[in-house]
């Protein structure tokens, strides 16, 4: 009688080369590298020997660097390896975790405007006439560059500080009188007769110099800042007794001083309605008549009210005060 003995049956997808990768890991971090897999001659694995007893459990090897825990669940494998990567520290100077700031580029320094230069001195007398001589020299004689150089040398040396004394040569008042019809030199011109003219004595030079008659053939074509010191000067000039019957005797001087109220800022208004104080308050008769047929007082008078409703300082508005109560009563 055979006796059957019992089939043994091998576990399905019980093999030791799995058990032995799932055990040993590929790593640059492995001391030693793994072994091969197994040949014919090498003892079979537990699992494929006839005993059908399960494996003894190997200890896990230890790790030289880090341990993985058991992984009991998502939440603790994803905090697992958020620790495991924080506990990682590059030393690396270049590393994009340690805060690394780019060196600034060189900044060149802003070019800065070199401030204007300081106005010279007080010029003494002495020197002051010398001045006056050699710019009424170029003035006269020199060519156009050395005439404007002339110029600007006495704006220099006038505007800053304006002298009493002495008096202007009159050829030399005679030749900024005319560059007041240059373009180029009307600039500087006007400073310097506005200048010269703060000197009563230089007033008298300046009218003989037909600098009342310039000033009212030219105001409208100059600019506007231009404009108000060429004014401004006329103003000055009608303080004395010539330069006051020379505006009056110039058919022109009220019709562009009622346009020039019309165009200009608060301070050309102010000069311009003084010059037509000095036309329409002073003088004979005969001025008079000549004022009134050049423009009707009716309509300098319209012209003052429009300008005082408009910009004006407030010397300008007493001025015209004074204008408008003139004109009513004559």
């Amino acid at each position: 009688m055979k006796t059957q003995h019992p089939k043994l049956k091998t576990h399905l997808f019980s093999c030791g080369f799995f058990r032995h990768c799932t055990r040993t890991v590929l790593s640059p971090t492995t001391p030693h590298p793994p072994p091969l897999p197994f040949s014919s001659s090498d003892p079979l694995p537990p699992s494929l020997s006839l005993d059908s007893s399960p494996p003894t459990p190997q200890p896990p090897e230890p790790s030289t660097h880090h341990h993985c825990p058991s992984k009991p669940d998502s939440a603790s494998s994803s905090s697992s390896t958020s620790q495991s990567f924080t506990q990682w520290k590059f030393d690396l100077p270049d590393s994009p975790i340690l805060p690394y700031s780019q060196p600034e580029p060189d900044r060149k320094p802003e070019p800065t405007s070199k401030p204007p230069p300081p106005p010279p001195h007080p010029i003494s007398s002495t020197n002051l006439q010398e001045l006056f001589h050699a710019a009424e020299l170029q003035l006269s004689i020199g060519s156009y560059p050395e005439q404007i150089a002339a110029l600007h040398l006495l704006e220099r040396s006038l505007v800053p500080y304006p002298p009493p004394d002495p008096v202007c040569p009159p050829e030399l008042m005679r030749g900024v009188v005319r560059n007041l019809k240059n373009k180029a030199a009307a600039k500087p011109a006007t400073k310097i007769l506005l200048a010269l003219c703060l000197a009563e004595g230089n007033r008298h030079v300046a009218v003989e110099s037909g600098a009342a008659a310039a000033v009212v053939e030219t105001a409208l074509e100059l600019e506007a800042a231009s404009a108000e010191r060429s004014l401004a000067a006329l103003e000055l000039m009608c303080t004395v007794a010539e330069g006051a019957a020379a505006v009056r005797a110039h058919a022109m001087a009220v019709p562009v001083m009622v346009m020039i109220m019309g165009r200009t800022s608060a301070r050309g208004k102010e000069y311009a309605i003084g010059v037509l104080a000095v036309i329409y308050g002073g003088g004979d008769d005969e001025e008079a008549a000549e004022a009134v047929a050049a423009a009707p007082r009716e309509e300098v008078a319209r012209a003052v009210e429009l300008a005082l409703q408009g910009d004006c300082s407030g010397r300008g508005r007493r001025k015209g005060a004074q204008l408008l109560k003139v004109l009513q009563e004559n």
